[in-house]
């Protein structure tokens, strides 16, 4: 259906003229940055104007679903990583199964390629970026700018689904360079993320380590309606009334041996998830590219609000006694 298709006139007549943006003026060290102080200031005030709300969730997923792209063993034909070909070819990708929660914030962000004159890679990386600000107690993400457009798609298959075993997950993470305890130090951004109107944690706009908590509860129940694409493992009743959603997957990770230790130290360890997980995406974020042709414009991502909450405990009716510890060190005391 392509671009035009996929974004009506309307959508982007209505999406707030550039004349009627209040603009900024530019502090960037270099000026090929200066976009992008610009289009941070578009993107908070029409895009993501809520705390860690829908678009800013969706936004952080589009990073790892464009980047993930990629296949060390198969080559540029399958894909160049964090390239932007999830919009430029979205008439491809979206027919992805795994894809299917990313097509309102394509949409959403599509007219700005032209509105900034930017490459599509360099938008979905930084909107990423932006969006993750808006969530309290996240780091500032590294961004270089400066990838090249793509000019073939991703191929289907690439992005790891729910239903996968843990050992498919690991060795798709494998071929795209990454190893299990990135892999672990990725899912961070399921503190914040949703699915339709199911979170993954208790806390999902706050960028906490309340997730890791959640995922290793004992499940008894699971949500009903939820997308059929979404394979869920079993969760305490509490979470399943609050509508939040235990992955299969992530529960499977959790208890791997590879992982679990991993999984388990970020619970309480605030500092430990906000580095790991900034390493981690910015290792994703340039997925792919060659960065040595790439310029720094970190200085135009904004600071997030520190993250000043409690530390993660256990929901209502639920104790460490409703553990599935797979880490054999002792389990981090809560509050």
């Amino acid at each position: 259906m392509g671009i035009a298709r996929l974004i009506p006139l309307l959508s982007i007549v209505s999406l707030v003229s550039a004349s009627s943006l209040k603009r900024v003026a530019c502090p960037a060290s270099n000026i090929e940055c200066c976009v992008f102080f610009d289009l941070a200031n578009t993107l908070k005030q029409t895009v993501f104007t809520d705390q860690c709300g829908t678009n800013a969730q969706s936004a952080i997923q589009l990073t790892f679903n464009d980047a993930i792209g990629f296949s060390m063993s198969g080559g540029p034909s399958e894909g160049t990583g964090a390239d932007g070909s999830i919009i430029v070819f979205s008439e491809t990708e979206l027919q992805d199964p795994a894809n299917s929660g990313v097509t309102d914030i394509i949409q959403t962000l599509t007219p700005l390629l032209q509105q900034f004159n930017i490459s599509a890679g360099d938008l979905v990386q930084f909107a990423g970026a932006v969006g993750l600000s808006t969530c309290p107690g996240s780091p500032k993400l590294q961004f270089l700018a400066g990838r090249p457009n793509p000019t073939v798609p991703a191929a289907l298959g690439l992005i790891p689904l729910s239903s996968d075993d843990v050992n498919t997950i690991f060795a798709r993470l494998a071929d795209a360079g990454f190893s299990p305890t990135e892999l672990v130090q990725l899912l961070s951004a399921h503190s914040t993320a949703h699915v339709d109107s199911f979170t993954f944690d208790t806390t999902p706009t706050i960028f906490d380590t309340q997730f890791f908590l959640d995922v290793l509860l004992k499940g008894n129940a699971t949500i009903p309606g939820a997308r059929p694409s979404v394979a869920q493992a079993p969760e305490p009743s509490i979470l399943a009334q609050e509508d939040v959603v235990r992955l299969q997957s992530d529960f499977a990770i959790s208890q791997d041996s590879q992982t679990a230790c991993i999984w388990q130290n970020m619970i309480n360890n605030q500092q430990l998830m906000m580095n790991s997980f900034a390493n981690a995406q910015f290792k994703l974020s340039i997925t792919g590219q060659d960065q040595s042709q790439l310029i720094d414009c970190s200085e135009a991502v904004p600071t997030s609000t520190p993250f000043v909450g409690t530390s993660a405990s256990f929901p209502p009716g639920t104790s460490v006694q409703d553990v599935q510890q797979a880490c054999s060190s002792p389990f981090p005391k809560l509050e």
